[in-house]
């Protein structure tokens, strides 16, 4: 069993066993025929992953690897905010007749900021001061804007990054870890797929950077399970697990102005089958 099919079963017992329901609440989010989509949550769930041992991609259904690093890059490397420039589905029902979903995600990676060495973007900061000051305690993004907050189509869920850099006694190679902070999370339809995507940017930081990657640490405000996912959850957590795929980043790559979702590789990932007709609640 993998590291992160551990993680993930825990977690999923644990909201299931000790959870919170939202049942009766005044809740935003609903299903498509209207019906309130009421959840089972946990407060201040914290995952931690040792990157340099194993790639967190749970084995129990299949992550898509180059779905999820192409989100990614649509955010840190397009900085883009428009669907047409994402080659999947996933924010359609968030889009407006343009494409656009407003003030969000990539839109906020793409503002440039004074700063005393120049104009930079979040994205171009993280890149010069990992170059420049790694033992920098302010290496960070926040996609939480509140000024723009009515401006966006949907408040970001995975909000902030800050990255921390290390040294082992003895080591030349710096290492690079990292805090993922989420405000929310379905864990379902969203856990290990951002759990992926951000290990696949620490790997793509870490390579341009000449370091190593080290500790992801995954913190959610709010893991919640929906009420029609539960029978779902159940049954993919009781499956066979199997052992961790080998991550592979095309090494040729030194700008992470060029990475594409087809440098990117899971070897050896075998996994119980998909999950088909999720309902999702929006």
């Amino acid at each position: 069993m993998s590291l992160a099919d551990r993680i993930f079963i825990d977690m999923c017992q644990d909201i299931l066993e000790h959870g919170v329901s939202t049942e009766g609440e005044k809740v935003r989010p609903h299903w498509e025929d209207g019906t309130s989509a009421y959840t089972i949550k946990k407060f201040g769930v914290v995952n931690r992953y040792q990157l340099a041992e194993e790639f967190p991609a749970i084995t129990l259904r299949r992550t898509a690897i180059k779905s999820c690093t192409d989100e990614m890059l649509w955010i840190w490397q397009k900085k883009s905010n428009n669907i047409h420039e994402l080659n999947s589905h996933i924010w359609d029902a968030w889009a407006d007749e343009t494409g656009s979903i407003g003030k969000a995600y990539g839109y906020q990676m793409g503002v440039k900021h004074q700063y005393k060495e120049g104009m930079m973007d979040q994205v171009d900061r993280v890149l010069y001061d990992l170059k420049h000051n790694p033992f920098s305690r302010r290496i960070m993004t926040n996609l939480y804007v509140h000024q723009d907050l009515n401006e966006m189509n949907l408040y970001p869920c995975a909000y902030s990054m800050t990255f921390n850099v290390t040294q082992k006694p003895g080591q030349e190679k710096l290492v690079l870890n990292a805090i993922l902070n989420q405000r929310s999370q379905d864990i379902l339809t969203a856990n290990n797929w951002n759990v992926c995507q951000y290990a696949v940017l620490m790997h793509m930081l870490a390579q341009v950077s000449g370091m190593e990657v080290g500790e992801l640490v995954h913190v959610i405000a709010d893991a919640h399970i929906y009420d029609r996912h539960i029978p779902l959850v159940k049954e993919l957590i009781a499956r066979q697990t199997n052992e961790a795929p080998v991550f592979w980043l095309n090494p040729e790559i030194k700008d992470f102005y060029e990475f594409t979702s087809g440098d990117v590789r899971l070897d050896n990932y075998v996994t119980g089958p998909q999950l088909r007709d999720i309902p999702v609640a929006v």
